[in-house]
């Protein structure tokens, strides 16, 4: 899983633009002709009752409502033909991208743990906040016991040879469910991604109060993690103010502005002076620029054009490392990395076959897995001659060469 990753072509680029292509071709518009057939119909209905039986009148009305209605209509097919082209696309580009072959694996690894399996996907439907979804499938997956141990349960009951039930604490003596996180229940998660997510509803709408409450209850635990959460949210919280009731939408008055913004400095800036002394100041000397702050020094602070999407990414991820947690969901980095590096894994296991021949060593590959930078979580050097890795057991070393230094390289491949 070494190499920098950079001249990595991903096989989902197509994928990704059919992608964006359905998200941009939705039900809006049709939803919207909808709405308005339903104005017509509601306002023809209203003209037709005050006619009072005069046929004439009513006449009229219908005649009126007849082009109108049959344009929407037309705009309606239009708008599902756009929908419908734009999904079979997205299918095409699904069915290129992630093709129907099975692979030449004589063994399955994941076989023998479908619990863990199960497991991932709710943990999974969790992150994403299907709440609903995640309960259903945890109900149903215990409502079907597995033949496996059963990761749902704070005990699980497993037969040893003798026939005998041994109760197995997760926290104690099974390394293997302890391993996996199996006290982590989806259950207990819930109520805290609930919270999460409705945070985060409220920093998408533009209101950081919650967000900044939520840091201030957790600000010892998120600086013992070197989090700058509090103070990023609290800046923003100063330049929104600062923008004034004509770009943020709140009251003008004096908790709003630029006299706002100046209090509400005051009043919580002073906690933060420690570590962050200088954006104080950088903050507080653009006060003098404010009637041309476009023009200032301070320019680069005040454009908040996707501050409140990144602030929004740190909340998730900062809120999940609290809970023990990744940022991205392990199960959506276990496909998305899978479904990048098994093309290749695939065309060498069908090479090797042809040539009938086998990499025989079972902890290496012969080739470096093709991830992303995004996906390279940990610096890993592999020996380019045996294609083993480093460890603290195997390090790499340096190899003198005449006064100089050759490429470093584990000791085994000395």
């Amino acid at each position: 899983m070494s190499g920098s990753g950079d001249d990595i072509v991903s096989p989902f680029g197509p994928l990704q633009t059919e992608l964006a292509r359905m998200r941009r071709s939705n039900l809006t518009a049709a939803i919207q002709d909808v709405d308005k057939i339903i104005e017509y119909l509601v306002a023809a209905r209203e003209q037709v009752a005050a006619a009072d039986a005069d046929s004439h009148r009513i006449s009229m009305a219908m005649t009126t409502l007849q082009n109108p209605v049959k344009d929407r209509l037309d705009a309606i097919t239009n708008d599902l033909k756009d929908v419908n082209k734009a999904q079979r696309g997205f299918g095409k580009a699904l069915d290129k991208a992630l093709p129907h072959r099975e692979l030449p694996m004589e063994t399955d690894a994941m076989a023998d743990h479908p619990a863990l399996i199960n497991r991932a996907i709710a943990m999974h439907l969790v992150r994403e906040g299907q709440f609903s979804v995640a309960s259903t499938f945890v109900r149903e997956s215990r409502d079907h016991p597995l033949p496996s141990w059963d990761p749902w349960s704070p005990r699980t009951a497993r037969t040893d040879e003798d026939g005998d039930d041994d109760m197995i604490q997760e926290d104690g003596e099974e390394e293997e469910d302890h391993r996996h996180g199996a006290n982590d229940y989806p259950e207990d998660l819930q109520g805290q991604f609930a919270e999460m997510y409705s945070l985060l509803s409220e920093l998408r709408n533009r209101n950081l109060g919650p967000a900044i409450k939520w840091a201030r209850q957790n600000n010892s635990r998120l600086e013992a993690t070197g989090s700058n959460l509090e103070f990023e949210l609290c800046k923003l919280q100063f330049v929104w103010l600062f923008k004034g009731s004509e770009v943020n939408g709140l009251p003008d008055d004096e908790n709003n502005g630029r006299m706002g913004a100046l209090n509400y400095a005051r009043d919580h800036f002073a906690r933060f002076q420690t570590r962050h002394l200088k954006e104080i100041q950088q903050l507080c000397g653009a006060m003098v620029y404010a009637p041309n702050i476009e023009k200032s020094p301070y320019r680069h602070i005040f454009q908040i054009n996707s501050a409140f999407e990144d602030v929004s990414t740190s909340f998730t991820r900062e809120f999940c490392s609290l809970l023990g947690l990744s940022a991205e969901s392990p199960l959506y980095v276990a496909v998305t990395a899978g479904s990048i590096a098994l093309p290749r894994l695939i065309k060498y296991t069908t090479y090797m076959k042809e040539k009938k021949t086998e990499w025989t060593t079972e902890n290496e590959l012969a080739f470096e897995t093709p991830l992303p930078p995004s996906m390279i979580y940990h610096s890993i050097f592999v020996c380019p001659v045996s294609k083993e890795q480093t460890t603290e057991q195997n390090p790499a070393m340096m190899l003198p060469a005449r006064g100089t230094s050759a490429p470093t390289a584990p000791q085994k491949a000395i």
